[in-house]
């Protein structure tokens, strides 16, 4: 992958984490699950250090759970 391709993929990463951290703060879930998901995006974002494409991947499949409601169990 190119310097500006990685460049730019960081760029969406990033602005879909944002998004990604604003529908979960709006969504009306249970504290546990809310945290459950809080640490879903940690860890998307911890590999986004490490594996861009691969984070791009886990942060796609966590938008469409959220979009089809799909949740995780609370603790």
């Amino acid at each position: 992958m190119g310097r500006d391709s990685q460049l730019e993929l960081y760029g969406i990463v990033a602005d879909r984490l944002k998004e990604a951290h604003a529908k979960v703060r709006a969504l009306q879930v249970p504290e546990d699950v809310r945290m459950a998901l809080s640490r879903k995006l940690m860890v998307v974002t911890a590999a986004a250090k490490h594996d861009l494409p691969g984070a791009a991947r886990r942060l796609d499949r966590l938008m469409k759970d959220l979009d089809e409601g799909r949740f995780p169990e609370g603790d």
